[in-house]
């Protein structure tokens, strides 16, 4: 992802949480909102409950990856905030990948 791509401001986040719309499975949490620019941007948040910083780093690693791989996927003008939840642990890197693409599903079938 490139730095325009990325969502970092906490009001940012608080904003879309709040105001945006939502799609769960087992393992993600996906809010997503319209927004002015011309692009698609993305923020991830990996709790402390998912292990210490190696840990979260290694999974946002994994998100990102996930994300570059299926930038046909996104819609344009939205903003998207992925949240891990804590039950991954037994998770490999293709259940990830399934499951972000099953709930990308439900994100694109919802009107806009």
């Amino acid at each position: 992802m490139r730095k325009y791509e990325v969502v970092k401001e906490n009001r940012d986040f608080q904003k879309i949480i709040e105001q945006g719309n939502c799609q769960k499975n087992r393992y993600l949490i996906i809010y997503y909102i319209e927004n002015s620019v011309n692009t698609n941007r993305f923020g991830i948040s990996v709790g402390k409950k998912i292990g210490n910083a190696v840990t979260r780093n290694k999974w946002k690693r994994r998100l990102r990856s996930i994300i570059d791989k299926y930038k046909k996927l996104y819609q344009n003008h939205r903003d998207y905030i992925i949240i891990l939840r804590k039950n991954c642990h037994d998770l490999d890197f293709q259940e990830l990948e399934d499951s972000f693409l099953q709930l990308f599903e439900k994100v694109n079938k919802e009107p806009r």
